[in-house]
């Protein structure tokens, strides 16, 4: 079956994935993750159009800012080819918690991430309610102990969310992980994680205050900088910082 390969060339100011970074498209199947939502969503939707023309080779520099919805401030330089490129589906990280709890933890978004999360986390951890905006975003396969929530308003669900619950945001849109941040804001909630670069927290941080919000409870960037950008690199260093939280709550 004919496919492309994505590669990052290059990046420059904030990029959400380094350079080397590649995925492979086909009609039927994408394998491995460039990141970025939008970005990747855009990278996606040039490969299937190069394939229906039957074109294999073409390059392309994406600045990260408002055409993507993105504000991250960098850009990204992504090469289209028939070539294989080395893929990014690494096994995700091991992670141990020995303890039982119903802590409900809500997950926004089904991408990349959000499936890395899913598992990484120890069924024992927490009580997972995961929301995207649509079934199809959704694996066909959605383990036991997860409960899979598709909902046309994202922000709207959040606004009812348990006020004891824990929420990690990375949906395929900045406005609707700000429209997110807003509801849990006005809502409460026992802790926000919400993935992105230390420009994308700066500027939501000054919008939500905008709008009257304390953004300071608000943890941004999620994961651990020195794991990497990888999507399991990023959901052990986020289940790792929460899993101490809730650990050290108890505790105390």
């Amino acid at each position: 079956m004919s496919a492309i390969f994505v590669e990052v060339t290059a990046t420059r100011g904030s990029a959400p994935r380094d350079a080397g970074t590649a995925m492979k498209i086909t009609p039927d199947s994408i394998d491995g993750t460039i990141g970025g939502g939008a970005l990747e969503h855009q990278a996606i939707a040039h490969a299937l159009r190069l394939l229906a023309e039957g074109r294999f080779e073409d390059s392309q520099t994406l600045p990260l800012g408002p055409g993507l919805g993105q504000c991250c401030g960098g850009a990204v330089s992504l090469r289209y080819t028939a070539a294989p490129r080395p893929l990014d589906n690494p096994t995700p990280l091991p992670l141990d918690a020995t303890f039982g709890s119903d802590t409900p933890l809500w997950l926004w978004g089904a991408g990349h991430v959000g499936r890395a999360v899913v598992a990484a986390c120890p069924a024992n951890a927490f009580a997972i309610t995961w929301i995207d905006s649509a079934a199809d975003r959704f694996p066909k396969d959605v383990l036991p102990h997860v409960t899979a929530t598709p909902t046309a308003d994202m922000p709207r669900l959040a606004a009812h969310a348990p006020q004891n619950a824990h929420h990690l945001i990375f949906t395929y849109s900045h406005d609707i992980d700000l429209a997110l941040c807003a509801a849990l804001l006005k809502r409460g909630a026992e802790s926000v994680g919400l993935i992105g670069s230390d420009t994308k927290k700066s500027r939501f941080s000054r919008r939500l205050r905008d709008m009257g919000l304390d953004p300071s409870g608000i943890i941004c960037p999620i994961g651990d900088k020195s794991l990497g950008k990888l999507p399991a690199q990023i959901a052990h260093g986020a289940l790792i910082s929460l899993i101490a939280r809730t650990q050290t709550k108890v505790s105390a």
